[in-house]
């Protein structure tokens, strides 16, 4: 059985703003571009993982109170949570244990959109 999630889009009202805080947060490329009358960012994936975007524009608008969309930051959490704050993230829950789960931060990111930062390990 494959990935119960397949793609995400997520809202935000800056485009530039939030591919530079993603890409560095995450340590990732995003990549700018249209698609169906929207700016969006994709983020950098290879076929059969998970993938998504940032979308700009439309009736996509950030959110503090939806879902909660986790992204790795396996290995580099406390690096990721800082990078974060220091991009103006707003931590909501600094890193901590979830149990069997590993650790993860709850921020607002600066687009208004509440997302997790995940890792396996402390670090």
């Amino acid at each position: 059985m494959g990935h119960q999630v397949v793609w995400f889009d997520l809202p935000v009202v800056n485009m530039d703003r939030a591919i530079d805080f993603y890409s560095k947060v995450l340590n990732t490329k995003i990549f700018k571009s249209e698609f169906m009358g929207a700016t969006i960012g994709v983020f950098g994936h290879q076929e059969n993982t998970v993938a998504g975007c940032l979308v700009e524009g439309g009736d996509f608008k950030p959110s503090k109170d939806g879902s909660l969309l986790y992204f790795c930051a396996n290995g580099r959490l406390g690096q990721a949570e800082s990078t974060a704050k220091e991009l103006g993230a707003e931590i909501l829950i600094p890193k901590h244990q979830i149990g069997q789960h590993g650790y993860r931060t709850v921020l607002i990111d600066p687009e208004g959109n509440r997302v997790a930062l995940h890792s396996n390990s402390d670090s």
